[in-house]
């Protein structure tokens, strides 16, 4: 009887060691399982894109084509909310005081590399305060003229605006086409042309369609459909290559300005302290999403190039833009108006 007690005490530890561990097992998988749900369940709520341009604009057709698919990828609602005003600071400012759960990204232009150089204190925002996501598609800029105006290239122009007192337009001060063409005016050509800043890129398109304007500055998505039209003439692109549907246009580097590779282009940043994995996960979405045939075409479509890439790529590539912009903005004694 004895033996018999001992051995049912002795088997009753046994199983009560046995549930420990199966506890132990148990809670640990939880733990476990529980850590691997949070990441996969990110996102679980709508994210709202911040594009700090009016719609119909670069900036925020890009949003809008890339939001569309994202909807599907991250299998939630991407939001596109404009909040527009001071060239993008509006935007830009709301995004910087925006919680960093990664629920809030802000879609801009290369205004964000111009602006805390052309406004300082009154941008309102640094750099730091925010994490770059991607570059998701960029255009270069272009010197157009009005069918009317008696010039083929840009070197006759040059000409003709030594004899005339010519304006040009452009989507506003400070916009990467108005330092664009404030550089090549008049500090290499050191030229009087007048600037005209409109409010975006499609009334300065019209202004030089309609010859309000001789000369327009733009990126190139804003005339390349009059342009086809031969309502105006682009004379040069401020690419480094040439633009594949506009292959009989010179770059400004083979016309002999090597100092003019420009760019207007549409990023995604997240406010300062995103979870770096939230960055890396949005940043993959939105790669997929780009390179899709049907993407790129639409992005091509509206005059933007695809463009994407790692994280890492689009830090690097942000912080050469801040130093460029930034000499321009010196060089030129461009001011915020």
């Amino acid at each position: 009887m004895n033996r018999l007690i001992l051995y049912g005490g002795g088997n009753m530890k046994v199983k009560n060691s046995f549930k420990r561990v199966i506890t132990t097992i148990s809670i640990f998988s939880a733990v476990v399982g529980l850590s691997g749900q949070a990441y996969a369940a990110y996102p679980d709520k709508p994210i709202k894109f911040i594009v700090s341009f009016p719609p119909g604009g670069p900036v925020d057709i890009a949003a809008r084509i890339v939001g569309a698919r994202l909807n599907e990828v991250l299998k939630q609602s991407v939001v596109i909310d404009n909040k527009t005003g001071a060239g993008g600071n509006v935007g830009t400012q709301q995004v910087a005081k925006s919680p960093n759960d990664g629920y809030t990204f802000l879609v801009t232009s290369s205004s964000y590399a111009v602006n805390p150089s052309l406004y300082g204190d009154k941008a309102g925002y640094l750099p730091k305060e925010f994490s770059p996501v991607i570059i998701m598609a960029t255009q270069p800029n272009v010197v157009s003229v009005n069918e009317k105006v008696p010039v083929k290239t840009l070197a006759e122009l040059r000409t003709l605006a030594a004899k005339e007192k010519m304006a040009f337009s452009s989507p506003g001060s400070g916009t990467t086409p108005h330092l664009t063409c404030e550089n090549l005016f008049h500090i290499i050509w050191k030229n009087d042309a007048t600037h005209i800043p409109y409010r975006g890129a499609g009334p300065a398109s019209v202004a030089v369609v309609s010859g309000e304007t001789p000369i327009g500055c733009t990126a190139v998505a804003g005339v390349y459909q009059f342009h086809k039209q031969g309502k105006v003439k682009i004379l040069a692109v401020s690419s480094t290559e040439r633009i594949a549907d506009l292959p009989d246009i010179p770059t400004m580097a083979e016309l002999g300005y090597q100092q003019i590779k420009d760019y207007t282009w549409v990023a995604v940043l997240a406010p300062a302290g995103t979870s770096q994995d939230i960055v890396n996960q949005m940043n993959t979405a939105i790669q997929k999403v780009i390179d899709e045939p049907e993407t790129k075409e639409k992005l091509l479509q509206a005059g933007l190039i695809p463009v994407g890439g790692s994280v890492q790529k689009t830090v690097s590539y942000i912080n050469d833009e801040l130093k460029h912009w930034s000499k321009i903005v010196i060089d030129t004694k461009a001011k915020a108006e």
